[in-house]
């Protein structure tokens, strides 16, 4: 599948489902600790640099780049689905949301003081994640935190239907946290701690920091 192909599908599937998405997922953080953890400690490491500008990278309705910016980080989203930015944007109105394709960041060389892509790499294709993470680079200070969830295993499967019942087209792909740690290690990061854990996300989720 080419990545034209893949991208249209994962944004009209998006669209689709975005009003039903935002519903269902609103108060997810409530039932996971360990990721409220996760964003307090990234939070942290965004600070103690120095803050600035963050990015969540496929933010969906915008209930992460909401609690970074709870959390005192001056936090954006960006997200494929044009429907998704309407439903974050109605949602958080104060916040910043943009279109666009993290495949082809819109932002400046070393921009951004931090950068998240909380299961948003799920719907890329294994030849693609490389180009992608070397764009995230691309974007970040040095020395500046990324935090990456995802969701662990070793399969990928069509999902066909989801969130509220809606029609979807996307390839969901898991894997194993050392194939995730390689592809930022050859993308440039310094992978500092890895996690898996069963949470209201994922049956099985993976968390990665790295630098």
């Amino acid at each position: 599948m080419s990545v034209e192909d893949w991208l249209a599908d994962t944004r009209t599937s998006y669209d689709t489902v975005a009003a039903s998405y935002a519903d269902l997922l609103r108060n997810h953080l409530d039932e996971t600790p360990y990721e409220r953890a996760s964003l307090a400690l990234f939070a942290d490491f965004v600070r103690a640099a120095g803050g600035g500008p963050v990015a969540d990278v496929g933010c969906g309705s915008g209930r992460i780049t909401a609690r970074l910016h709870e959390l005192g980080v001056d936090a954006f989203g960006v997200d494929l689905s044009p429907g998704m930015i309407e439903v974050a944007r109605r949602d958080h109105p104060t916040l910043r949301f943009d279109v666009g394709s993290m495949t082809d960041l819109a932002l400046a060389d070393d921009s951004v003081a931090g950068l998240v892509a909380w299961y948003s790499l799920i719907h890329v294709p294994d030849d693609q994640v490389g180009p992608v993470v070397t764009g995230f680079r691309r974007v970040m200070r040095p020395g500046s935190p990324l935090l990456v969830s995802f969701h662990v295993g070793d399969e990928s499967r069509l999902k066909t239907q989801g969130y509220g019942g809606h029609p979807m087209k996307v390839h969901v792909h898991r894997r194993q946290p050392a194939r995730m740690a390689a592809w930022l290690q050859e993308g440039g990061f310094t992978v500092e701690a890895q996690m898996t854990l069963t949470s209201a996300e994922s049956s099985l989720g993976g968390i990665i920091f790295a630098r």
